[in-house]
């Protein structure tokens, strides 16, 4: 192996290696094991493509803009690379992919780590420059850079989506203008480009520590609380007692709203709803201990009916039913981890 060669693959491995031992590390910090292992490869391709596209864009834009490359890359590229690499992780937080912050959080960094790779090896072969201390500060400055302003992005909107009604589509601004201004920040070259590196080694992590603790604390109330919600609802239904509960009351109450066999198939759905996510929330727990589990063989069919009795029940069925299912971004997120298997 000749000395160019050799020379071409360390650059390469100081410059992309650091954010990929990053991003194992937030997810082996995960104690749930929610993000699998094929949506985080799916993750880093989604970076990866993006880069390829912002490329040919921010040269177009730059020329069409007239604008010097130092301006350009403070105050456009910015705002095109993080709008793009954004794209991905609302898509994931509007579809309800992700349950819980620390998971925005996982997937984002790995959207801005497979951004990162790509635009690194790009420049490697463009620039053609050896010294180890600019592929040092891309490795870890701007790399993780990328990947951290996509963290924050997810972090910020999946905390957003959460608390605000789920159509209201403003929920993504407040986390894309944060990344876009630290983004923005980061190439104004403040500081020397070594000590913005050591700054990010030193707030990133305690930024993502902190998701991590706090988020690890939500999900075990939520299961806590919710598991015991979810019990006590599916013994009354199955003790066949529904008639003299506040769930009997409710289903008598709109008997005369829809037909009987509609409000049959209700029940069905409210019962089926409800086994799925217990059976979701114990293979979170016992993720937590250390186990990987898998569903039950008749979860499929049953995800299957799930879907036949939500046809069949309509629109105006399962809005009649939504105060029972409690169903929240997360309440609905959890029967994908079932669907995922």
């Amino acid at each position: 192996m000749n000395a160019p060669l050799i020379d071409h693959i360390l650059r390469l491995a100081v410059s992309i290696l650091p954010v990929l031992l990053f991003l194992l590390a937030l997810h082996l910090l995960d104690s749930y094991k929610l993000v699998r292992g094929r949506a985080l490869c799916t993750a880093i391709l989604m970076g990866a493509l993006v880069a390829l596209v912002s490329l040919p864009v921010n040269v177009l834009l730059m020329r069409w803009l007239s604008l010097d490359r130092a301006v350009y890359a403070r105050y456009v590229a910015p705002i095109v690379e993080e709008i793009l690499k954004a794209a991905y992780v609302y898509y994931l937080v509007r579809s309800r992919r992700v349950g819980f912050v620390v998971d925005a959080a996982i997937c984002g960094f790995a959207v801005g780590a497979g951004f990162a790779v790509v635009e690194n090896a790009y420049y490697i072969q463009a620039l053609g420059e050896s010294r180890v201390v600019i592929w040092l500060v891309r490795g870890f400055g701007t790399a993780i850079m990328h990947g951290g302003t996509a963290a924050i992005f997810g972090i910020m909107t999946k905390s957003l989506f959460d608390r605000s009604a789920p159509r209201r589509r403003g929920v993504f601004v407040p986390g894309l203008v944060a990344a876009v201004l630290l983004h923005s920040f980061y190439n104004h070259f403040v500081f020397s480009p070594i000590v913005s590196t050591v700054l990010i080694h030193f707030t990133l992590p305690l930024v993502i520590l902190v998701v991590f603790y706090r988020s690890e604390q939500v999900t075990r109330r939520w299961l806590g609380s919710q598991f015991d919600v979810d019990t006590e609802l599916l013994e009354i239904i199955n003790s066949g007692q529904v008639s003299g509960s506040p769930l009997g009351m409710f289903f008598r109450s709109i008997r005369d709203t829809f037909p009987r066999e509609v409000v049959v198939d209700m029940l069905c759905y409210l019962r089926l709803h409800v086994e799925l996510g217990i059976h979701a929330k114990g293979i979170l727990l016992m993720r937590e201990a250390g186990l990987d589990p898998r569903p039950s063989p008749d979860v499929k069919s049953k995800l299957t009916e799930l879907r036949h009795l939500q046809r069949s029940i309509g629109k105006t069925g399962r809005l009649a039913i939504h105060p029972l299912l409690h169903s929240s971004s997360r309440d609905v997120w959890q029967l994908t981890i079932l669907g995922e298997r």
